[in-house]
This record gives C-alpha cells, structure tokens and sequence, in this order.
C-alpha cells in the first residue's frame, strides 16, 4: 500500500470544517496530541516561513523538533518533519494504516486533512519530541490542528481576505476564525493586522486572558541580513536572513518574538542556536530562485491578494527589473480573488502565459477558465505586451523563456509551483 492509495480515496470529503472528528480519531488513537507541546502558527500568508524558522532555530538549539506544514509541494513526506527531515515513505504508510484502522465503522469519515493530522500528532508523540512546531490547515477555530488545550506559544501572522467562502466574507469574520487557536493564558505573538482583524484578536486575548505582542519588523542591516530588537530588554541580535522578500523582515521577528517566549518559560535557545538557525532555514516554493532550461526563474505561490503584493514588491526592488517589463507565467484556481490578484502583479509591458492547474486537490475546486482570465487581465491591464494561453506550465515556460530576457516568474498557486518543482525534480534525476 502506498501513501496515495490512501490518502487520495479521501479527497471525495472535501473540506469540512469542525473538531469532532478529529478529536473522535485521535481518542481512538489514546490521544497522542496530549503528549505533544506545541507552537501554533495560524495567518492568512507567512505561517510556514515562520514555522520554517522556528524548527530551524529549535533543531539548532538541540530539541527535538517536528514540524508539521501544509500543503506539501512535491511529496506528502514534506508535511511532516523531525528535526528538519521529512518522515520517511514507509514511517508515513504505517501510521496512515493505522489511523485508517482507527476510523470505527460507525464513525463519521475523516476527511483527508484530519488524516494527515493524526498520522502527525502519532508520529510526533512517539518519537516524543520536545516541541512540534505546528501550522493551521484553514482559518483557526474549527481546523483539525486546533484540538490541544494549551500551547507554549499561539503565532498569528497576518489576516487578509482568503477562503471567505469557508472563514466569512470581511477580515474581521476571518480574524475570529484565526483568533481561535487562542487558549486561555497562553501567550500570543501577532503580526501586523488591518485595524478590524486587530480588535477581533485583541477582544479574544482579553476574554481569554492572553498576554499578547506585537513586534516590530526586523530592520535590515545589509543584503541577507537583518537585526531584531527584544521584546524584554531591547538587545538587538544580528542574524542572517535567507528567505527573500522584505516580508521576511516581519516573519522573522514573529518567530524570534516567539522564541524569545521560550526563554523566558525556561527553554535554552542562545543567540548562537538564533543565528545559526535562521542562516539554515529553507522554505521552498515561496520567493525561490531556480534554473531551469539555463535560464534563472522566480517561483512564488502567491495564492492571494497579499502574497501578490508582497511578490510585486521583491519583484520591483530586484536591480536586474529596473522598471524592465515581467513574463508572468501563472494559473489559479477558480475560487480565489482573480481580479485583485491581477491588479497587484500586472503592469503595462508585462508579459502573460496562462495555464491550468495540473493538480486538484479536494472535489469542487477547479482551475479558473483561461478565457476568462485572460479576458479579466485585459480589462485590468489593456497594455500588456503579450497575454497567451498555454495547455501546460511547460509549454508556457518554454514560450516565455525564449521571446525575451525579461525576469520570468511563475506564480498563481502553491499546487501549481510544486507541479513545476516534481517534474524540475523528476527530469534532474534522470539526467
């Protein structure tokens, strides 16, 4: 049995929100996330960056660590790491095997996600880790990560407007959603939020009595590295910054913040373990420079309005753009804000390849309709040089490489970049 062949079969559950199920499995399984202290990191962008620093710096600082993330780009292993490896094929089939033999006959299904999860919360109470670093699935309150009764550290990273079909139509609705991972007492560090999303949090913190912070974004110091000032004694650490994008700036100080937390409830993380961890840190898919073909590629998922911008903005402040025209080569899925997304990257010169999706994730989503993208980037933008539609990522790489040396950037979805990445990945190992 292979993972696919059961993790797959359970994409006909889609996703649907709720803890019941999850907390029904995981009884069954005696409770493994019971054995398991944890830093819970939600946030509509940013949450896996910050978890990614912090199992670094953790796994620096001699802890055992997991690290449990979604969705993976090329393989399921990626999800669920000990001290910074993914599990391995096998480690994964047993304890899909046995989650599956823990759904009773009359239990309600899980749904792929709860799977997953209790293969992760299995996994990590038996190699009895120290800390399991862990990032929410979708929104906060009801996904299946939300069933531990404290943590050592609650993370909310940003709120911007994404699954409103599932979270709620206004960032505050969303904002209430994230804001439930809060536990009573346990301390929050939180990112820089829009005014309604903030009050939401802070109201939640109130009632549930969590100190909470706010820290301000690192400062950059030079090229690849940045200074983060304390919370508690205002000691400034130097340490280098891997990940690009000057949203880095605001990760990292979430998860030094966090880290600072730790320290003060009694964990031994020296500036040394700080540095040398965030220098290790890697995150792909997200800002990653690639070769392929020789020619230099830029990979982001930028699923969302937000991480759009925030891709728009590294891709302005790169020497070799100057105000140079960009080839945009992207896809997305149907239900996700086109317009906006389009409106924050496109400029009038750029190029535009459009692709479907290879993958689909869960029933009921779909690969947005290329007309009509290609329509919506017009009206949005009627002086791009070029709008093209391609039948696969590949063929479009392969048209956008050879009109011009312009940057190229492929973007729109997370699925479609770990597409790029397997395939990259696949041809490599043959060669």
């Amino acid at each position: 049995m292979d993972i696919d062949s059961v993790i797959q079969p359970l994409q006909r559950f889609g996703v649907h929100l709720g803890l019941h199920r999850i907390v029904n499995l995981l009884a069954n399984l005696g409770n493994p996330h019971h054995q398991v202290p944890i830093i819970h990191v939600a946030g509509t962008n940013g949450k896996g960056s910050v978890c990614a620093y912090l199992s670094s710096v953790l796994t620096e600082a001699g802890y055992r660590t997991g690290r449990y993330t979604s969705p993976h780009l090329v393989d399921w292993t990626e999800r669920i790491c000990l001290n910074e490896q993914p599990i391995s094929s096998e480690e994964l089939r047993q304890l899909l095997k046995k989650v599956q033999g823990a759904i009773r006959p009359e239990d309600e299904s899980a749904t792929q996600f709860e799977v997953i999860t209790a293969a992760a919360w299995l996994y990590f109470a038996q190699q009895q880790v120290d800390v399991a670093v862990v990032e929410v699935g979708l929104g906060g309150r009801l996904d299946a990560t939300n069933v531990c009764l404290e943590s050592l550290v609650t993370i909310i990273t940003s709120i911007s407007r994404e699954h409103w079909q599932q979270l709620g139509p206004t960032v505050a609705d969303i904002a209430r959603e994230k804001a439930g991972i809060l536990k009573p007492g346990c301390v929050a560090v939180v990112g820089p939020l829009p005014p309604d999303a903030e009050k939401v949090v802070r109201s939640r913190a109130l009632e549930l009595q969590c100190p909470i912070f706010m820290p301000q974004p690192a400062r950059e110091i030079s090229t690849g590295w940045a200074e983060y000032e304390t919370i508690q004694n205002s000691k400034l650490i130097k340490y280098p910054l891997p990940l690009a994008g000057q949203i880095q700036l605001t990760n990292s100080a979430l998860a030094i913040a966090a880290l600072e937390i730790l320290q003060q409830q009694g964990w031994q993380v020296s500036e040394e373990a700080i540095i040398n961890g965030m220098a290790k840190t890697q995150w792909p898919g997200r800002m990653q420079w690639i070769t392929w073909n020789n020619y230099k590629l830029l990979v982001d998922g930028a699923h969302n309005t937000a991480a759009a911008q925030v891709l728009r903005q590294y891709v302005d402040s790169l020497d070799t753009v100057n105000h140079k025209p960009v080839n945009w080569v992207m896809g997305m899925f149907s239900d996700k804000d086109h317009a906006d997304i389009f409106a924050a990257l496109l400029r009038p010169g750029d190029r535009l390849y459009l692709v479907p999706i290879p993958v689909e994730p869960w029933p009921g989503r779909t690969s947005a309709d290329l007309d009509y993208l290609s329509n919506l980037a017009y009206s949005l933008c009627p002086q791009l040089s070029d709008r093209q539609i391609h039948p696969d990522l590949f063929t479009a790489l392969k048209a956008a490489t050879a009109t011009t040396d312009n940057l190229t950037v492929l973007c729109g979805s997370l699925y479609l970049v770990g597409n790029f990445l397997a395939t990259a990945i696949s041809i490599i190992s043959l060669q």
